[in-house]
């Protein structure tokens, strides 16, 4: 006997929430299946927190910090919710729409327990996507991981740092301090 795994459109998604089934559970739908979320140790918390505050302050009217707020990826039947998104300043556009590939900068995702999921599945997502850099900050060894160059296959660029400084593709004028990033 085969088995098959039922998987759901984006829309099956929102109905989902909408009707209150996955109310008090943290989720994300990561093409077509939903995903229990792990929870954020003390860590986590202040490490992106610190860095979605810095994020902000360096880049003030240039983008929107969005913090554990779902971004819509609507090739890959994905909505994931990672730790900091960059995105463009849509305004009340996202009263209507989480943003969509074409709307992002970069992601961030700050990874302990769920570092498997975010250098795994994804790096695979995103990069498939478009999403043209994605970060992760491995809470384990304290190094940022930084992708570039997605393709459908994945990302083509992977670079590792612990120190030092780091220039956001979208705006080179930016310099991002890892140690900040790093929660030092």
């Amino acid at each position: 006997m085969t088995l098959t795994t039922a998987k759901w459109s984006i829309e099956d998604y929102h109905r989902m929430i909408a009707s209150g089934i996955l109310a008090g559970r943290q989720v994300e739908l990561l093409s077509g299946e939903i995903i229990e979320m792990s929870p954020e140790g003390e860590s986590h918390a202040y490490c992106s927190d610190e860095a979605g505050e810095y994020l902000i302050y360096l880049l003030g009217n240039k983008a929107k910090v969005r913090q554990a707020k779902p971004i819509t990826l609507p090739d890959s039947n994905s909505e994931p919710e990672p730790d900091i998104a960059i995105a463009q300043r849509l305004g009340q556009n996202y009263r209507k729409h989480h943003p969509y590939p074409e709307n992002i900068f970069w992601l961030i995702e700050y990874s302990d327990s769920s570092l498997t999921k975010d250098l795994e599945v994804k790096t695979k997502i995103y990069a498939a996507a478009g999403i043209p850099e994605y970060w992760v900050i491995n809470l384990r060894t304290m190094q940022l991981i930084i992708f570039r160059e997605p393709t459908a296959e994945g990302y083509q660029s992977q670079e590792i740092l612990t120190q030092g400084s780091i220039t956001p593709l979208a705006f080179p004028e930016i310099t991002v301090s890892i140690p900040k990033l790093l929660g030092n």
